[in-house]
């Protein structure tokens, strides 16, 4: 067998074992994507091939898991990209609070350690309190999932250091993100915390209701996906969006192949979308 030929036989039972084992679903993932992930932990542990690191992981659950902390590392602020949000409050939130929903159904998908879901909590909370005739702030609810269990403990704490903070306008950083760590951090205000609901699930695996959501956001997300995953990806937000519901994606991510059928284009810049 050659060097290569057992290098990805070795790389394959790796990812194997990681699916198995940890419930990571490696299949879906871009190889190049995976290769420099599990290189870094391979690196910091000074091993040189896959198969010597895979007995290392059963002898050592601490690194399995700064493994997975490896894999799903998303390096992300609140209010990233300020004019994506810009335009989501503008024309995406006034169009479905204006709507005759009783309830207005959100979900960040792929929500790493919450800045997204709090993003989207601060304007919707901003948008419902300026605009009271139109209803109460409870008629919002957001389901902010991931699969990275850690994450999302640290995202329900809802704190954030300052470098997390420095796209926030100042006015939405006052009112819902003011310091209380001598340490720094802010805590994200009790009524935003209160929108939002975190839990576990694998976008791939686990499908929402048809047609029970009203928004999605998934951004710098699908870029990770192989591209037969990202269609079916992409199907299942379809089947999950009410008719008329909006999808927003991430600034370097875009609708290719069959998909673009399933979605018109509301803002392509920001990449927002509205299910057809």
């Amino acid at each position: 067998m050659s060097a290569a030929a057992d290098d990805a036989e070795s790389f394959m039972a790796l990812t194997e074992k990681i699916s198995r084992e940890r419930g990571f679903g490696t299949a879906s993932y871009k190889d190049g994507c995976l290769r420099r992930r599990i290189a870094v932990r391979m690196r910091a542990n000074r091993v040189d091939d896959y198969t010597a690191y895979s007995h290392l992981l059963d002898n050592d659950p601490l690194e399995f898991d700064r493994l997975l902390d490896a894999l799903t590392i998303n390096v992300t602020k609140l209010f990233r990209n300020n004019e994506v949000w810009d335009a989501v409050a503008a024309s995406v939130l006034p169009e479905l609070w204006a709507g005759e929903s009783i309830r207005i159904q959100n979900w960040v998908a792929g929500c790493a350690s919450g800045e997204e879901a709090y993003t989207l909590a601060a304007l919707w909370h901003r948008h419902v309190t300026t605009h009271p005739a139109s209803g109460a702030p409870d008629r919002v609810r957001i389901t902010a999932s991931d699969i990275d269990s850690r994450s999302l403990i640290a995202a329900a704490e809802g704190a954030f250091g300052p470098e997390t903070l420095t796209e926030t306008p100042d006015s939405i950083r006052g009112r819902y993100f003011a310091p209380v760590d001598t340490d720094g951090r802010a805590h994200a205000a009790p009524e935003l915390r209160e929108m939002i609901r975190f839990e576990r699930r694998d976008l791939l695996s686990e499908l929402p209701p048809a047609g029970a959501l009203h928004l999605i956001t998934c951004r710098n997300v699908i870029i990770y996906f192989d591209r037969p995953s990202q269609e079916a990806l992409m199907k299942r937000f379809h089947h999950a969006l009410a008719v008329g519901g909006f999808l927003v994606l991430g600034k370097v991510e875009t609708l290719l192949g069959p998909s673009r059928l399933l979605f018109d284009v509301v803002d392509q810049r920001n990449r927002i979308f509205r299910r057809a």
